[in-house]
């Protein structure tokens, strides 16, 4: 049997154990019972993306957008979509530059939107530009298999 992964609550951030096997099932969060896997986009602030980051073993796909950004609004939608095919194989999160500016700087995003992909804490790849869907699940999940060890 597979050792447990962590995932962490999209909605109070608890940390859960749970069976690879498990994954597709979904699951409820041990806490507050919420679904683990909502098939939406989690939108976190730069203390909830730390968390994410640091206590998942899921990867990470962050879309780094700002409410002003007129191609980061049009990939919105694309993105949501995204999350209904990428969810449980990672997790897809929303970072607003304008509210984590910190964060932005630390990660050098210097355009918008920008994806980047990160795994076991670490980014591993990185895209700007908007996608559509397609576009979107294609990239992440070409470096899932071949840019991401």
């Amino acid at each position: 049997m597979s050792d447990p992964i962590h995932v962490v609550c999209p909605a109070c951030d608890a940390v859960n154990r749970l069976a690879p096997a498990r994954l597709g099932a979904g699951g409820r969060c041990g806490r507050c019972h919420a679904p683990l896997f909502g098939g939406e986009p989690v939108a976190l602030d730069e203390a909830r993306f730390a968390h994410h980051l640091a206590r998942s073993d899921l990867p990470l796909l962050v879309d780094f957008w700002a409410p002003w950004c007129g191609p980061c609004q049009m990939m919105a939608p694309a993105f949501a979509a995204a999350a209904r095919t990428l969810e449980p194989e990672l997790r897809l999160v929303k970072v607003d530059t304008e509210q984590a500016q910190g964060l932005a700087a630390r990660l050098g995003i210097r355009s918008i939107p920008t994806l980047a992909l990160f795994r076991g804490g670490v980014e591993r790849a990185r895209q700007a530009g908007a996608m559509d869907a397609a576009g979107i699940i294609a990239w992440a999940r070409h470096q899932l298999r071949d840019g991401v060890s």
